[in-house]
């Protein structure tokens, strides 16, 4: 069922399955030419999008609104060597439908740190890829056990 270096291929359903169970993640976008991560809540939309929300002042939205990004989540059990990485890339923008912000007011992530006027992101999942670790391997088949 696995090859020999240790990870499996995630396909893209059981990829937004394994998102959908984690509330923080990764967002890499590009800062002054260099890359740049920021972790974020975060919730799927019943399309897969990932759905950021965060001040409407925010460095990060000026950043990402209208390019496309890569979002990054994780579980990793490290007693046991195991567990599952998926990246989302697609473009980025910010919500600005005011029947879809409504919307997500009432069903989109929380922000963790609320401030006076928040807004959404939203990232299209145009690619979706994960990579399962498993027996004492990592995504990389690097040796984990020892």
């Amino acid at each position: 069922m696995y090859p020999n270096d240790g990870f499996r291929e995630l396909e893209r359903q059981e990829c937004l399955r394994l998102l959908a169970q984690v509330p923080v993640g990764r967002i890499v976008h590009t800062r002054q030419a260099l890359p740049a991560v920021l972790p974020v809540n975060f919730c799927l939309d019943g399309d897969g999008a990932v759905l950021l929300r965060t001040s409407a002042a925010s460095e990060l939205v000026r950043a990402v609104d209208g390019v496309v990004v890569a979002f990054e989540a994780d579980e990793v059990d490290s007693a046991a060597h195991a567990g599952w990485s998926v990246v989302v890339t697609g473009s980025a923008r910010v919500v600005t439908d005011p029947a879809e912000h409504a919307r997500l007011v009432r069903t989109g992530p929380r922000s963790w740190v609320p401030s006076p006027e928040e807004v959404f992101i939203r990232i299209e999942p145009e690619l979706v890829t994960g990579r399962e670790l498993v027996g004492g391997r990592s995504l990389y088949g690097v040796d984990l056990a020892h």
